[in-house]
């Protein structure tokens, strides 16, 4: 997740507020793998070059040419040069959150992707507005994709500029589909009529998980509110779980339950028995990333993302987090974090054409290059799903601080052991999960 400080704070308080971001689960490359703990950061502050904390968000090729765009970087103007710092995502929010209580932080980083606005709480982000300023007058904000620079405003300014895009979306595997005389589904109703036929051949078409460090099960729950124009907050911004869509689209969910969709085992699959699910055929259709194919190491095109579906009221949608990265106010020289981060996101394009990360990309240039589309279903991720995608903050549009909680917290996975029993009732768990969320709103 993401987490705060505010000059004078003390460690203790600010470690309370730390958690895993949504896009930083253990699940594999697509949603990081995590590692040991790298204590030999060095901080922001205090004079010297701008250093930079990056997660591996891929291979170790990733980092590698992280480092080298990082250290390829040549201040103007005397601004001080770049460094580049390795942190693992095991324990990754302590090590932040130390760092920062202690100033001895980055001065830019990347990290969860909630992770900016309880910083910013706290007092310790260097708000990026002098930089979308920058980017608005020369006409680079257009090459942003819709709405996500947006998502990283708040009433004091932006905590951070969007870097990838991890997003939730359904895949099918087609040689399943054909041996069964089935075609992807394009509705709900149609869903639920593939869902019945394949699992009576006992093929489950709602394939996801929720055992330990497995956070998929409770965004699949999550994507299906909110393709059904539901979701955990009113247009306003309050705290609205119980709503009639969200309980539609949990009712729904207990009907393909009943129907042999889901897989009574997913209580209990952590992300590695998932992908076995998958390899082994057992998954027809599921809930996951973007890179299902890259995790599996799929290259025989038998794995497929379907097109998004649509809801009981006609709606679409699904469930998307903007990872990002974020300046603070300890450091060196803000001039030089401004123009070291201007500088990364015009050169991060290398990340993609060289593949050596597997989120999606931010930007409609690296989308357009050569490389990038060579990865057909992510380009139809960008396509067809980017544009429907909200954030944990839908019906809402603005994340703060009590989002990161929720997707730090056990109130979302403790909702989906309830659901995929196939047993809940849906009002009463949703009852429940609004309160287990109440409680964790500043009083």
């Amino acid at each position: 997740m993401t987490e705060p400080f505010t000059p004078g704070v003390s460690r203790r308080s600010f470690l309370k507020y730390a958690g895993l971001s949504a896009g930083a689960v253990a699940l594999g490359p697509t949603l990081v793998a995590c590692g040991k703990k790298n204590d030999s950061a060095g901080g922001g502050g205090g004079g010297g070059p701008i250093k930079f904390w990056d997660q591996p968000w891929g291979t170790a090729a990733y980092s590698k040419l992280a480092k080298q765009i990082t250290e390829d970087y040549k201040p103007e103007n005397g601004l001080p040069p770049a460094t580049y710092q390795t942190i693992q995502w095991a324990n990754f929010t302590q090590t932040y959150s130390s760092a920062v209580a202690s100033k001895t932080g980055p001065a830019v980083s990347s990290g969860g992707g909630l992770q900016a606005f309880q910083f910013a709480e706290q007092g310790a982000i260097a708000y990026a507005d002098d930089l979308v300023k920058k980017w608005q007058t020369s006409g680079f904000i257009n090459d942003f994709l819709p709405g996500l620079i947006e998502t990283f405003k708040t009433d004091k300014g932006y905590v951070a500029v969007p870097s990838q895009i991890d997003m939730r979306v359904f895949w099918y595997r087609k040689s399943l589909f054909d041996a069964n005389g089935v075609k992807p589904p394009t509705t709900w109703n149609e869903y639920m009529t593939v869902a019945e036929k394949l699992g009576k051949k006992g093929l489950f078409c709602f394939g996801t998980g929720s055992g330990a460090g497995n956070n998929l099960g409770a965004q699949a729950l999550l994507s299906m509110m909110i393709n059904n124009g539901g979701g955990l907050f009113t247009p306003d911004d309050k705290l609205d779980v119980t709503n009639p869509r969200n309980v539609e689209a949990m009712d729904f969910v207990t009907q393909l339950y009943k129907a042999g969709a889901i897989d009574p085992g997913s209580l209990s699959y952590t992300g590695d028995n998932l992908q076995t699910q998958w390899k082994t055929k057992k998954i027809a259709m599921g809930n996951y990333t973007p890179g299902l194919d890259t995790d599996l190491a799929d290259t025989t095109g038998d794995l497929l993302v379907m097109s998004p579906m649509t809801a009981l009221h006609g709606d679409k949608g699904t469930l998307y987090f903007p990872n990002n990265l974020m300046m603070y106010t300890e450091s060196p020289s803000q001039a030089g974090s401004e123009a070291f981060l201007d500088y990364y996101v015009h050169n991060m394009k290398q990340l993609w054409t060289q593949q050596v990360i597997p989120q999606l990309p931010v930007l409609k240039s690296i989308v357009a290059t050569p490389e990038f589309q060579k990865s057909t279903q992510k380009v139809k991720c960008i396509k067809e799903w980017q544009p429907i995608a909200k954030t944990y903050a839908a019906q809402g549009t603005k994340l703060g601080p009590i989002h990161a909680s929720i997707d730090a917290g056990q109130a979302l996975n403790a909702f989906t052991q309830t659901m995929l029993s196939g047993k809940a009732d849906s009002k009463a768990a949703l009852t429940k999960l609004q309160a287990d969320i109440a409680a964790l709103q500043p009083k």
